[in-house]
């Protein structure tokens, strides 16, 4: 199974966040062949670290993410089923688009955020 790290974790860790340990381990082990990472988080990530901190934090940020993982595009078959999984669950388009990711790439959410509570594929942190 593949692992699909949400924005709130990276987040946490690059911002140095109360819980940043937490998400250390599992960041620092992140592994291409193993790790994904939809297009949609690099722009969560990018815009609250360059928001909160530096254009230079985000960039190093985004430049791990994408050294460490395999990035996924969206494609058409994401947006679709991102679609359905919005209209379905109620899903904001971000968090769709992150659990249509890992569903069609058979991945693990790991998360900080409680309203990806109710999906078996995902564990909150």
């Amino acid at each position: 199974m593949n692992v699909l790290i949400d924005s709130s974790g990276w987040i946490e860790f690059f911002a140095n966040g109360k819980n940043a340990e937490k998400w250390r381990k599992l960041i620092l082990s992140a592994d291409k062949k193993t790790h994904i990472t939809p297009s949609t988080v690099l722009y969560e990530v990018y815009k609250k670290i360059k928001r909160d901190f530096a254009e230079e934090k985000a960039d190093e940020a985004i430049a791990y993410i994408i050294d460490s993982t395999r990035v996924i595009q969206i494609d058409e078959g994401i947006s679709i089923d991102a679609a359905e999984k919005s209209l379905v669950h109620g899903l904001a388009m971000a968090d769709a688009i992150i659990k249509a990711t890992a569903d069609l790439n058979n991945a693990k959410i790991i998360t900080g955020d409680s309203h990806f509570k109710t999906f078996e594929n995902a564990l909150i942190i």
